[in-house]
């Protein structure tokens, strides 16, 4: 039977009158990515400081590698590993002495077990031929490899990952979610938060959250069927002005600008001859329009727009 590696229950913090954090549950297996996905504020920075032991909660449970976080933080804190974008380095020293740093407090172990670790890290990353570079020197997807270096050099059996991609070209990014899934085939269990649409693909759970609620939770294949209606692509010449035509009509459910299309979601397949007849009497006549399958941020923006109607 897989064991849990994280269980989060009922999980709220607070900052004054400010709910950061309302009433957040879910688990991460052991060997599962579980990401995190929610524009800046939902609460997803907050979820991570509390299960890594820097903030304390103001109610719920968080277990993390068998260990409560709330009661046994410094337990927690020794055996995971944490990234974020800031990627925490020393520019004045070199790759190497970087991981040689970390390795040194992370684990009580011999010199020479320090040199075969340090070794197995720059290989794993690919750092090897660049270990004597100074750290400043480095270019932002090299960083981000020795960040991640650093960060598993004690050998977590969890691992989190705070926009840890931010700022790196998308072939860096491909590398690094390589990296990730290679950690997780051995057993490692990480969370991770993003902004990056396609990187959530890469987890096994994804949790949505808004204004600190976790609005869904579920694979990235059921998130997408759970869509409702149907999806269409709408190739026009003005988007915006489309938009503000289309947003009162009966059968549309949601509508979002991608780039030079629309992508709207309508209640059946038979509506789509409403929206061709809409645009005509507006004198808006689409260049072309087809039934699509969802991707995970029309997902995304189908539900927080709901989330935000539900507000209103």
């Amino acid at each position: 039977m897989t064991q849990n590696t994280v269980e989060v229950k009922n999980l709220v913090k607070t900052f004054g009158k400010f709910r950061a954090v309302d009433d957040v549950s879910f688990y991460i297996p052991q060997g599962e990515i579980f990401g995190l996905l929610g524009p800046n504020g939902a609460g997803k920075t907050t979820t991570i400081r509390m299960l890594i032991g820097i903030l304390r909660p103001d109610s719920g449970t968080a277990n993390v590698l068998g260990f409560d976080v709330r009661k046994k933080p410094e337990e927690v804190k020794k055996r995971i590993g944490y990234m974020s974008q800031k990627f925490s380095l020393y520019n004045d020293l070199s790759v190497r002495e970087n991981l040689d740093f970390y390795a040194a407090i992370y684990n009580d172990i011999s010199a020479r077990q320090r040199r075969i670790r340090v070794d197995e890290m720059l290989e794993r990353v690919d750092l090897t031929d660049m270990q004597k570079s100074l750290t400043r020197s480095l270019s932002g997807a090299w960083r981000q490899r020795l960040a991640l270096a650093c960060a598993i050099v004690h050998k977590p059996k969890m691992l989190f990952l705070d926009e840890a991609t931010a700022g790196v070209d998308p072939v860096a990014r491909r590398y690094f979610w390589d990296l990730i899934y290679r950690l997780a085939g051995e057993g490692i269990s990480v969370l991770a938060t993003t902004h990056y649409m396609d990187e959530a693909d890469y987890c096994n759970t994804i949790g949505m959250m808004y204004q600190g609620r976790l609005v869904s939770l579920a694979s990235p294949d059921t998130i997408k069927d759970s869509l409702p209606g149907v999806l269409l692509q709408v190739d026009v010449e003005d988007p915006l002005e489309v938009q503000k035509v289309l947003q009162n009509v009966p059968c549309v459910l949601h509508i979002s600008i991608q780039g030079m299309q629309l992508h709207v979601t309508v209640k059946r397949e038979s509506d789509i001859g409403t929206i061709q007849r809409t645009l005509a009497r507006a004198n808006m006549p689409p260049s072309n329009i087809e039934i699509i399958q969802p991707s995970l941020e029309d997902a995304f923006t189908s539900i927080v727009s709901q989330e935000r109607d539900k507000a209103s």
